[in-house]
């Protein structure tokens, strides 16, 4: 995993992570090429959300999007000082953390100027783990985003990043200039007017969770004063409806209003002509006016102490460092064209992510129980057994990836199920094959078979020799040397790994007489065996599987019961039923 690039300039260009205690780095996940496409740096992303402790957390995806050249990076580096300090503090207090005006801001690269700084979309190497109010641990991860409308950037470049910034974030931060205006709601519906179509398919579920618009250098607090308060008094004005209004500025607003499940406005002060014309300034708080320190204390833990933090869900699913892979990967896969895709289009790779993020599951599901069942570790298991285990795992597999809700519908959701059904059908062979590659029986049929042939020829040779029948003594006595001459071939072609082919040919005509003639009677006796050795023959207790539903996953999952319990259910051996109830 790489570091990402800066841009050279002044400020931050000295000030590096490291120099001020910051463990991680930016990294770039989504680059532009020279013909202003788009490129995914999926091994980056991997690198960041594979990681053990990571993977499987849901997370928290804040993101800050905008104009360029208005300090979204500045702002994200107080992000990273915030999450860097709680986590290293006692009891994971914020108190205290703008204590330190002298030490200098880093993270992402920043610099004052009037040349851009970010491009494609980066994000910071370290997730911080955090614990929401009900004490769910979470992955926080933060977007450092290019900004919109500079000189480089062509229109679809600016839609295209702002719209994969708010369909992947939970938190999503619109940093804007001095004021809202009008064209400012009008890019928002231009970028989000995927989710309309969204919000259509989905029934009670906007597709985009939290907007703050952050209004920086705020001059007017004599009219709405700093903070939160005053910014949604502003916000309430300009997404006010009125009859007098003219209908596309109402649809405006009722757009804005459909996409999103909360929407409010913090209005910050400007941080300080020094700040702004410094061109050595690096971020001290000691070069910042008081009321900005002020707000930026109230602004940042509004946004991420752990009674504020948002679970990324799409489609009412939470979605773990993991399952994100997979919708950045399906997003860009649709924006590689030369056009803006058409809104529905990212409904329906929307839909695609969302089932295989279901399908994923399930299929790990049947797996993960397979395996505890029947993995390379464990003896084999009887057949039968091994087939219901098999029936019921499927079908709580099955039940998992209904219960995942999905955009789309049954009938787009019916192909994944039957891809599920398809994989879990083959993975069942293989454990079968496998199951059967560690029976004694299996792994030694053909020396079995060929000396039982052996043994009855010699046997009723004996006993056609009594009764003076020559003819046929003498045709056993030839099936009996040649059960002795395949048996010794078959010895050699296996100990010597020579003459392979021949081997399977022996092996071949082993299972038909196995199939014709022994394997009746020996499976008799091999399950007798068996049923004596579980004590199910002497009436000893038997567990039962029984199904109930996993409130962590929405699965159902197999538990053991004892035969005593009373409950009609099947019953299976003992060992079988703990395991799967594991």
């Amino acid at each position: 995993m790489k570091r990402s690039s800066s841009n050279s300039g002044t400020s931050s260009s000295t000030v590096t992570p490291e120099s001020v205690g910051l463990s991680g780095y930016p990294v770039q996940i989504v680059s532009v090429g020279d013909e202003h496409s788009f490129q995914l740096e999926e091994q980056n992303l991997r690198a960041i959300l594979n990681k053990n402790g990571v993977k499987n957390k849901p997370v928290v995806i804040v993101s800050v999007a905008g104009a360029f050249r208005k300090g979204k990076s500045f702002l994200l580096n107080f992000f990273i000082r915030y999450l860097n300090y709680v986590m290293q503090s006692e009891n994971h207090s914020d108190y205290g953390w703008l204590d330190d005006e002298s030490m200098a801001l880093g993270g992402f690269s920043w610099r004052g100027g009037a040349e851009r700084e970010t491009t494609g979309i980066l994000m910071w190497s370290e997730p911080f783990l955090m614990r929401t109010e009900g004490g769910e641990e979470v992955a926080v991860l933060l977007l450092d985003t290019q900004g919109a409308f500079d000189n480089k950037s062509t229109v679809k470049e600016c839609a295209t990043i702002f719209a994969l910034s708010t369909m992947l974030s939970s938190i999503q931060v619109y940093n804007l200039h001095s004021n809202i205006q009008e064209n400012d709601l009008q890019h928002l519906q231009l970028f989000t007017e995927y989710g309309k179509l969204a919000t259509s398919d989905v029934s009670d579920v906007k597709p985009f969770q939290s907007l703050l618009f952050l209004v920086r250098d705020w001059s007017y607090p004599y009219d709405y004063e700093y903070g939160i308060e005053g910014g949604n008094q502003l916000l309430g004005t300009f997404l006010e409806l009125s009859p007098t209004q003219h209908e596309e500025l109402q649809l405006l607003r009722e757009h804005i209003r459909s996409c999103f499940e909360t929407i409010d406005c913090y209005l910050m002060p400007h941080p300080g002509l020094g700040v702004a014309t410094n061109p050595r300034f690096d971020g001290r708080l000691s070069d910042v006016e008081v009321l900005f320190k002020e707000h930026l204390a109230q602004l940042v833990p509004q946004l991420l102490n752990q009674e504020n933090l948002i679970i990324k869900e799409i489609s009412g699913n939470k979605v773990t460092a993991q399952g994100l892979v997979e919708y950045f990967k399906v997003y860009m896969e649709i924006f590689k064209g030369d056009t803006l895709p058409e809104p529905k289009s990212l409904v329906r790779a929307t839909a695609e992510a969302n089932n295989l993020v279901a399908l994923t599951t399930a299929k790990s599901l049947y797996t993960s129980k397979m395996e505890s069942t029947c993995g390379g570790d464990k003896p084999y298991l009887n057949t039968e057994q091994l087939k219901e285990a098999h029936k019921i795992f499927k079908q709580q597999s099955v039940e998992a990836f209904h219960s995942v809700k999905k955009i789309g519908g049954a009938e787009f959701s019916s192909s994944y199920l039957e891809e599920l059904e398809h994989a879990i059908d083959e993975a069942w062979e293989n454990y079968s094959s496998a199951n059967d590659a560690k029976s004694i029986l299996r792994t030694m049929r053909t020396p079995i078979t060929l000396f039982s042939c052996f043994v009855i020829c010699y046997l009723m040779s004996g006993l056609f020799a009594v009764l003076g029948i020559s003819a046929l003594v003498s045709l056993l006595n030839a099936m009996l040397l040649i059960s002795l001459v395949l048996l010794a071939t078959w010895g050699y072609c296996r100990h010597s790994g020579e003459l392979r082919e021949v081997g399977t040919k022996i092996d071949e005509f082993a299972q038909l007489v196995w199939d014709l003639a022994l394997s009746g009677p020996i499976q008799k006796i091999s399950d007798a065996t068996f049923s004596q050795m579980t004590g199910l023959s002497a009436g000893a207790p038997t567990a039962n599987i029984s199904t109930h539903t996993d409130l962590t996953s929405g699965s159902r999952i197999t538990v053991a019961g004892s035969q005593d319990s009373g409950l009609r259910q099947r019953k299976v051996p003992s060992t079988l039923g703990t395991v799967s109830g594991s």
